[in-house]
């Protein structure tokens, strides 16, 4: 199963999803609980200005919940690719 999440509201997903037309489900964490339990929510730095947000990582987790493999810094384009290969 392939879930992605983000701490938008998941009107903003909808339209995310329609527009990118994702084959997967985008989850809504609002409060960022869990961004912050993976450690993905925190200090980012771009143009010169630094904000709060979400780093973009993978986690590839088994069936029973164990993380196999973490990709820390991924780039869309490419990256597809880069899980499949693992899979």
């Amino acid at each position: 199963m392939l879930l992605g999440v983000s701490p938008d509201p998941p009107k903003k997903h909808d339209k995310f999803i329609a527009k990118h037309k994702l084959p997967f489900t985008l989850l809504s964490d609002e409060d960022k609980a869990i961004c912050k339990a993976y450690g993905v929510w925190g200090r980012k730095k771009f143009m010169g200005r630094e904000y709060d947000g979400v780093f973009r990582v993978t986690f590839l987790i088994d069936p029973k919940g164990k993380i196999q493999k973490i990709w820390p810094k991924v780039k869309p384009g490419e990256h597809a690719a880069e899980v499949l290969a693992e899979l």
